[in-house]
């Protein structure tokens, strides 16, 4: 579960920079900007899960990446990364769920994964909540 988790941050940053580049007309700037930012996050989020897989787990991070979703306009760009960040949600609500299950398997990484994985949920949380309002802005 957490090297699919990976794999799909891995593909959420590439998904994002290439997003970026595609924005243009007017007011594209604050958009490019912000899935900019967005790509730096889940940067932020694939380190956390090689370490959580390899320093926690004693596991072997992969290297793969999950499916990227091209789109040719700005609503599409918003559309496609707006969908995947609400499965990336559910996949990590469905790791937290798991690791609430094996507690007492992993009490001495408990508090610290559940912790990391809660960060990384609120962090999709709020670039779902960031993309709708970048759709509100553009309709």
């Amino acid at each position: 579960m957490l090297n699919k988790a990976l794999e799909l941050e891995h593909a959420a940053r590439i998904q994002y920079l290439a997003h970026a580049e595609q924005v243009d007309g007017l007011n594209a700037e604050p958009i490019i900007e912000r899935l900019k930012e967005i790509a730096e996050d889940e940067k932020k989020h694939e380190e956390m899960f090689r370490e959580i897989i390899g320093s926690y787990l004693d596991g072997v991070p992969t290297m793969g990446m999950a499916p990227t979703h091209p789109a040719s306009t700005v609503n599409k760009i918003l559309e496609v990364n707006l969908k995947d960040e609400k499965h990336a949600v559910d996949v990590y609500m469905g790791i937290m769920k798991k690791i609430h299950e094996m507690k007492e398997e992993l009490k001495y990484e408990f508090f610290q994964l559940e912790h990391k994985i809660r960060h990384i949920i609120t962090d999709e949380q709020e670039h779902i909540s960031e993309l709708k309002l970048l759709m509100a802005k553009r309709k």
